[in-house]
């Protein structure tokens, strides 16, 4: 049976402490501190070879030293000494931070890290905007601004609201809703829902390409928008420019006609509704995107994923938190029925592809984000299929990463479900799946039942619990599984 790990977004190995770098690992406190948190391994190559180290006791006063001296704020962290293949290592968990940002002092510089992939680099001036805000418990959407209530109009945002609720929106639904504060100042929610753009950086770009590229020919747009104003606006200006450049099919069946979209309309809906409400407004510099090429559409909004953890593409789409960026403006949304408040839009979009005529599941939705972007791209059903021929569409492939000893991967995997509290029967049938497939075989729930020895509901449960920890995941479009690597 094969095993395998690699460094990742919580686990990072260092072969020694280095005493005279210590910044090599000082900044990866404080990015794991920034962040979800996460584990150094002192002892460890970077091919996962386990080497030891040769003086633990000193290493651990090493450590225990620098982070008290050079961090600010003190991140919570516990060492731990352990044995493996005969030789000793060191285990430094760092604990998520209630106190972000956490700086590392380097040369008399103070400086703030993050999690990019496997790696520590520097926070950008906009992520340490974002560190500040969260550690103060606050979000931008509910920051104080300048303008007071009488300087700016409201007039779509009110028709809207009414058309969509049957309710008038009154100054005191503005304070109920957090958009103004008690002196009379609106938050930057209630700034983002004015008529008049008063933030030159909420903004919307709409292109529709001529072709499958940016520059595909001697004529690169065929039409192409600029909208500022409203966030209520922008949704209907974009789902408008959507709409003006897709082209509608439509096919006899029994009982009567039926629509052949190119795109669901809800799908676009909600894609766009996500990237307005959920995008970085810490971001200078950046706008909401609609990009329309030939076989698909991309809406792109500044920022990566909210809970700052592994990108989107990396991750189980079917078992991912909802985490809001901007939560008034997501209630406000939600009480127009824009979107739901348990923030489902990943799921919606996908099941408004699978309703669709002629979906196939080549043509499924992709979501992808970096650390600056966020992006959706929804195909064309109609795109190069004649009436009754069958739909075409890209697929994606599973790379392979590097094999770690079996007995420090299986380390790894009991820790997370030690650090969730899991029950001990939960572990001992999660250790007898793992000895069963590793992480290269694929399995079922029927061979979870066979291997745990239980019935439909128990491995359910179980299929569960390890989805939520990020353990297994789901193979795309299909009921098989296999451990994450």
């Amino acid at each position: 049976m094969g095993f395998e790990f690699s460094e990742t977004t919580t686990y990072e190995f260092k072969v020694a402490v280095e005493e005279r770098k210590k910044s090599h690992w000082l900044k990866t406190v404080s990015a794991f501190a920034n962040g979800e948190g996460g584990t150094l391994i002192f002892g460890v190559d970077d091919d996962g070879r386990v080497v030891g180290l040769k003086d633990v006791k000193r290493a651990s006063e090493i450590l225990s030293c620098a982070i008290h001296e050079s961090m600010d704020p003190k991140p919570l962290v516990s060492l731990t000494i352990k044995k493996m293949e005969g030789k000793e290592l060191i285990y430094l968990r760092v604990f998520p931070g209630q106190e972000t940002p956490y700086y590392y002092i380097h040369e008399k510089s103070r400086i703030a890290c993050i999690r990019v992939g496997n790696e520590s680099v520097p926070a950008d001036a906009a992520r340490l905007r974002q560190l500040t805000l969260q550690g103060n418990h606050l979000t931008y959407d509910a920051l104080p601004s300048k303008y007071r209530f009488e300087e700016l109009s409201f007039s779509l945002f009110r028709s809207v609201y009414q058309q969509r609720t049957g309710h008038i929106l009154t100054q005191e639904d503005f304070a109920s809703f957090n958009l103004l504060t008690e002196d009379g100042r609106l938050t930057n929610a209630g700034v983002l829902l004015a008529d008049t753009s008063v933030f030159r950086h909420s903004r919307l770009f709409c292109t529709r390409w001529n072709g499958l590229t940016m520059a595909s020919s001697s004529i690169d747009a065929i039409d192409a928008k600029e909208y500022d104003g409203s966030l209520v606006g922008l949704l209907r200006n974009g789902l408008e420019f959507v709409e003006r450049n897709s082209k509608r099919r439509w096919a006899k069946r029994i009982g009567g006609r039926v629509e052949l979209p190119e795109y669901p309309g809800l799908a676009v809906q909600e894609a766009l509704v996500n990237a307005l409400i959920h995008r970085d407004y810490l971001i200078l510099g950046s706008e909401v995107h609609i990009d329309m090429f030939d076989d698909r559409v991309e809406i792109s909004s500044p920022g990566g994923m909210v809970d700052g953890k592994a990108y989107v593409q990396d991750r189980d789409m079917d078992h991912i938190p909802s985490v809001r960026r901007n939560p008034f403006l997501a209630d406000v949304f939600n009480r127009m029925k824009y979107m739901e408040r348990r923030g489902s839009g990943f799921h919606k979009i996908k099941e408004e592809y699978l309703r669709a005529e002629g979906f196939k599941k080549e043509l499924s939705p992709q979501f992808y984000s970096s650390d600056s972007e966020f992006r959706v791209t929804l195909w064309n059903l109609n795109y190069n299929v004649p009436i009754g021929d069958a739909h075409e569409g890209p697929a994606g492939m599973i790379g392979e990463l590097p094999s770690l000893p079996k007995e420090l991967y299986l380390e790894i995997f009991l820790q997370k479900l030690k650090e969730a509290r899991a029950r001990t029967s939960t572990v001992e049938k999660a250790k007898q799946l793992l000895d069963a497939f590793g992480t290269e075989a694929e399995f079922r729930n029927k061979d979870v039942m066979r291997i745990i020895n239980g019935n439909k509901n128990a491995a359910t449960r179980l299929l569960k619990t390890l989805l939520d920890l990020y353990l297994i995941f789901q193979i795309p479009n299909s009921y098989r599984y296999r451990f994450r690597p």
